[in-house]
């Protein structure tokens, strides 16, 4: 069988790929650029076309792949349409994939998939289960962002956005959290809700649905479901309680977990903040409930050191600690700037890119409430991603919302720009976040080549 992807570099198509080329199908596919994940397929095997054309598609194709980034006139599609070939979005692609395995977990929610998927994942890795895995980022244990395993394991992200999910039918379910996001789609909280209850209403009736009981949302999505519903946080209203919390100086936590009054363990996290507590503890549990060995899950939650652009370090000069964080929504923000605020530290500076402009517009007031814990504020121009520039939003808006609120903040719309600002002005000890879910990370890589660069000037 021959598949088709359009779009096959982004982080979850690639994977995709990666999955059926080690079930043995012909991979074509299509991007507008080349990235690693490309050049990882073509190694493997597949013939990758940069930029969309019609000619890409012939008759030998069975059955075309495309994102929901991917516009209905986009050429490659319409060929295939003219030419009779089946095909299918990203979602339900997945959700077929994982209907080939009996023992699949699904984990959603606004914010914590990336990291909750890769904790879970190297639980199942060091207790030899063979999982097959497609996490949203690239996780060192297992050396990217999928791994190809032998056993009726399937570990993977369940997005909401356009309502992905519903193509999913796992055996197990995580919701970590909801909010409003994704407003583009969504008209409002309640719309969302209902879209998670739907998710969590197509766990297999063998299944299980985890929960995090401490968010009125996910409560309120839940309500009177006919499922199995493990509720996990600090509230003695779980069925999991988080107990005894514990953050060491640099700011990593302890704590202790039960489960329907049985003490699970204690456990200790390589990644701080509070917010990996709760991840945590949905990766425990998922785990337990799916019968692997609490000697195998505290092993496997204790290894996890950290999946790229969550809290990464990107390098250290004089002094200088930059960190790069995918953080994108108010929420994400405020938890990541909490957590870097217990490290020590002289300034805490924090560049910030805004992801898309119906979420800059929409959660404007909530941004604008997200950078209390950083001593210098940087906003760079909005990310487009897959929108047009129509919304009358720009980042000098958030700036002035950011002042509003008390905090002085200041506009450098150009990435390049900013790492040059920060080079003049950073000293010993201070810490930089880089944070936004687009290409902001560039600064980190810009500013160690230029500290560097000073450096070695200084010492001529």
């Amino acid at each position: 069988m021959h598949i088709h992807f359009i779009g096959i570099g982004g982080i979850s198509m690639s994977g995709l790929a990666q999955i059926c080329i080690n079930l043995g199908y012909q991979v074509t596919g299509s991007d507008s650029a080349e990235n690693s994940s490309i050049k990882k397929l073509e190694e493997l095997g597949a013939k990758i076309h940069l930029g969309h054309n019609a000619d890409n598609i012939d008759q030998s194709i069975n059955l075309v792949v495309y994102t929901a980034a991917v516009k209905k006139d986009n050429e490659e599609l319409q060929r295939a349409l003219e030419l009779g070939i089946n095909i299918m979005d990203r979602a339900t692609f997945l959700g077929e994939v994982m209907s080939k395995y009996e023992n699949s977990i699904a984990i959603s929610g606004t914010h914590g998939k990336t990291t909750t998927t890769s904790m879970s994942s190297v639980i199942f890795k060091v207790s030899n289960n063979d999982p097959t895995i497609l996490v949203g980022g690239n996780l060192k244990d297992i050396d990217g962002n999928v791994r190809i395993g032998d056993s009726e394991y399937f570990i993977t992200e369940a997005c909401e956005y356009v309502d992905s999910f519903l193509k999913f039918y796992p055996k197990i379910a995580v919701i970590l959290n909801i909010e409003e996001d994704h407003l583009d789609y969504f008209k409002d909280i309640a719309q969302i809700e209902a879209s998670f209850r739907s998710f969590a209403n197509q766990v297999k009736p063998d299944g299980y649905v985890i929960a995090n009981g401490d968010d009125q949302n996910v409560r309120n999505a839940l309500h009177n479901l006919d499922k199995d519903i493990i509720y996990f946080g600090q509230s003695n209203e779980n069925n999991g309680i988080i107990e005894d919390i514990i953050y060491d100086g640099f700011g990593l936590p302890s704590f202790t977990l039960s489960l329907n009054g049985k003490i699970l363990g204690r456990f200790s996290l390589k990644v701080p903040g509070e917010h990996n507590i709760y991840n945590a503890c949905a990766s425990i549990l998922a785990s337990y409930v799916s019968g692997i060995d609490l000697s195998h899950i505290k092993e496997g939650i204790e290894l996890y050191s950290g999946v790229g652009r969550r809290f990464e370090l990107k390098g250290e000069i004089n002094g200088i600690k930059i960190y790069d964080d995918y953080a994108h929504h108010p929420t994400e923000l405020k938890a990541t700037l909490k957590a870097a605020s217990r490290l020590q530290k002289s300034l805490l500076y924090t560049v910030f890119q805004p992801h898309t402009y119906s979420r800059t517009k929409e959660l404007m007031d909530k941004f604008a409430e997200s950078f209390f814990e950083s001593d210098v504020v940087i906003i760079s121009d909005i990310y487009a991603s897959r929108e047009k520039d129509n919304l009358g939003v720009h980042s000098r808006d958030l700036v002035a919302e950011i002042k509003k609120h008390g905090k002085d903040a200041i506009y450098i719309g150009d990435l390049n720009e900013v790492s040059s600002y920060l080079a003049t002005v950073l000293k010993e000890n201070d810490i930089i976040f880089t944070v936004g879910a687009g290409d902001v990370y560039t600064v980190g890589d810009y500013l160690l080549e230029l500290l560097s660069s000073n450096i070695e000037n200084a010492a001529v």
